[in-house]
């Protein structure tokens, strides 16, 4: 059955970016429908930060904290709608916040005061929303506009916004962003798992698989790319922030450098302790400095636990070369099961950083984490989300003058 077009808009996802993008859409005038493939809208936004979404960060930057193959594309709506604007939003609904660190602002109690917040004004500007409705197929009408297919019925509209998101948490996700690309002959990024664990090669995970829950201080860099944050040690390979931030950098086979001693010229220490404490085991000044357990399994790999006046110079630099850098190797990524978010996505060249209509489909636009741009962590692509979606509603026709 196919419904008669009393809609002006389709949004297709009920994430950050197509509730944004809804709500202004809807106060603008225009009759929308947002059909989302899940049991319930914002999901991500559910899971996000621990349960308490960190929303924003203050000090989101387009130029600095985003990748794209076409770095520009973000800044143009990341100028018209920043931070500032989302917190408005938020501080207006009522909504308590706090900033953890590094400007990521998260809510006191729940992501769910953010989805009811954007739900309650999606509501208040008449839009409908409609829940377990699984967009199969988007497709240019015959007649002008579009049709919009899923199990249920096929729905109709002037304009469709593609909001569905990537591939990261697959038991939510939809790849139909890049089936439609595909199909519309749309040039899509190769779409990877981003801010993700990293796995242990199999030599590593002998030796540091029984590590899991140790947390350090650490920087990691790859590709000419570095982070200071922590590193946490799982049964399966390393997580924490800094691993998550430079698994966007990282390709297969690339080594990860790691700094274990961030603030300490290793080398240089180890040489004072020689001269200060001879008759001190290297384990035991180590423990000072990394956690125990650290120690034990670097002890007979990394170095000899002897009196660290037994070391030669030369012997003491090795080991400072590799507190500083750790040739981390992984074996690969936890992919989309664990990653927050996908790297890649329909190509920006094919879409107006204005408008976010589709270039060689007029009607049609694309949004948010569908598109080839994806932020660091710390809300950054949230950020995205919500700016991206707020200058698409801005460039979406009115309602014709005499319409029914």
């Amino acid at each position: 059955m196919t419904h008669k077009p009393i809609h002006d808009v389709i949004i297709v996802g009920a994430g950050a970016s197509g509730l944004m993008c809804a709500i202004n859409a809807g106060h603008r005038g225009l009759r929308v429908l947002v059909l989302e493939k899940g049991p319930k809208a914002g999901l991500k936004i559910l899971v996000s930060g621990g349960g308490r979404c960190n929303f924003t960060n203050v000090f989101a930057d387009p130029r600095k904290q985003f990748l794209s193959q076409n770095p520009h594309f973000c800044i143009s709506a990341m100028s018209r709608y920043q931070p500032a604007d989302f917190v408005e939003m938020v501080e207006a609904s009522g909504i308590d916040y706090h900033e953890k660190k590094l400007g990521q602002l998260f809510c006191d109690h729940s992501a769910k005061d953010i989805v009811a917040m954007l739900l309650d004004r999606c509501a208040a500007a008449g839009v409908d929303v409609r829940l377990r409705q699984e967009v199969t197929a988007v497709t240019p009408a015959d007649d002008g506009g579009f049709r919009v297919v899923t199990a249920r019925q096929t729905y109709v509209a002037a304009k469709v916004v593609i909001a569905s998101g990537g591939l990261s948490l697959p038991k939510i996700a939809t790849d139909l962003a890049f089936r439609t690309a595909n199909r519309l002959g749309l040039n899509v990024v190769s779409p990877r798992a981003a801010l993700v664990p990293l796995t242990w090669n199999s030599s590593d995970r002998e030796k540091y698989q029984a590590l899991s829950g140790i947390s350090v201080d650490a920087v990691t860099a790859c590709n000419g790319v570095s982070f200071r944050e922590s590193i946490l040690f799982t049964h399966r390979g390393l997580s924490g922030p800094a691993i998550l931030q430079i698994s966007s950098y990282w390709r297969e086979g690339d080594t990860v450098i790691i700094d274990l001693l961030p603030d300490t010229d290793a080398a240089e220490w180890l040489g004072t302790e020689r001269e200060a404490k001879p008759r001190q085991r290297i384990v035991s000044m180590l423990k000072t400095r990394l956690p125990n357990r650290l120690v034990e399994t670097m002890a007979g790999d990394w170095f000899q636990d002897v009196k660290i006046g037994s070391c030669s110079p030369r012997q003491l630099a090795q080991l400072g070369a590799r507190l500083n850098a750790w040739q981390f190797r992984p074996g690969g990524s936890e992919g989309y099961r664990t990653a927050e978010v996908t790297l890649g996505g329909i190509d920006t060249n094919e879409v107006s950083s204005k408008t976010f209509e589709v270039k060689k489909v007029p009607g049609l636009y694309a949004i948010g984490e569908a598109l080839d741009v994806t932020g660091w962590l710390g809300g950054y692509n949230f950020q995205w989300a919500w700016a991206s979606g707020w200058c698409c509603a801005q460039h979406l026709d009115p309602i014709p003058p005499g319409r029914e």
